[in-house]
């Protein structure tokens, strides 16, 4: 590769898929820059995929197989929202690939606890109603578009059209990882406050008192890369200089 570009693996969230990157891959394409944007089991092209069977270990090597394929190193791997998990997972498998992770606007779980150890006790219980009455237990449906942050009408079409249930069992299996957290990588959280996504607060809090963890905001609602794509490129570029 050409001096001062950089290989980014970029990692949706719940009910995304890797579409929801298309804005962002765009102008870091055209920056010069190599990017990925994987798509996770029984999302987004991959919906006819969906079962109970899809575990958060599914998601991990979802990526890890990404990244062995394309035999990419020195990567800049950014997990957004429920992404936060695989990424750490991938920290854990593979840290020789990494050159820095950023957690954008991330569900933090901790090694062998579940996403849903890490919402809020009604949320868990709401999602899970949700999920019976819809799919029988194997699927969370999308919330609306607005959930995450946005407000532009035609956004809002945009994901509305897009967005697909997500497997259940990725929020109850655990994060079998090892070693800690970001496993001892250049890890940087990036929080969007404007507005904040209230499920993600206590996220937040882990991130700003954690030791190795560089703590940074931007002015976006959750779905930073569908609403402030050029501030977000160029927050991504600085990070991986």
């Amino acid at each position: 590769m050409e001096p001062g570009t950089h290989t980014f693996v970029l990692v949706h969230g719940a009910w995304h898929g890797g579409w929801c990157w298309s804005r962002v891959a765009d102008r870091l394409r055209g920056a010069g820059h190599r990017v990925f944007t994987p798509t996770l089991t029984g999302l987004g092209e991959r919906k006819h995929l969906i079962s109970k069977d899809i575990t958060l270990d599914t998601f991990t090597m979802d990526i890890v197989n990404v990244i062995e394929m394309e035999e990419v190193t020195d990567i800049v791997l950014v997990g957004h929202s429920f992404g936060g998990s695989p990424i750490s997972g991938v920290a854990d498998t593979m840290p020789e690939r990494i050159q820095h992770l950023v957690y954008l606007d991330s569900l933090i779980v901790e090694p062998g606890k579940s996403p849903f150890d890490s919402l809020p006790p009604d949320v868990v219980a709401a999602r899970l109603k949700a999920a019976q009455e819809t799919s029988g237990g194997v699927s969370l449906p999308s919330p609306p578009a607005s959930a995450f942050g946005i407000s532009d009408p035609e956004d809002i079409e945009w994901l509305t059209r897009r967005l697909t249930p997500h497997p259940l069992g990725t929020y109850t299996s655990p994060l079998n990882i090892k070693g800690p957290i970001g496993n001892n990588l250049p890890c940087t959280y990036l929080s969007c406050v404007d507005p904040a996504y209230p499920a993600l607060n206590s996220s937040r809090d882990w991130a700003k008192t954690q030791k190795g963890f560089n703590y940074v905001e931007l002015n976006s609602g959750h779905d930073a890369m569908v609403s402030a794509p050029d501030e977000l490129t160029k927050m991504l570029i600085g990070l991986a200089a």
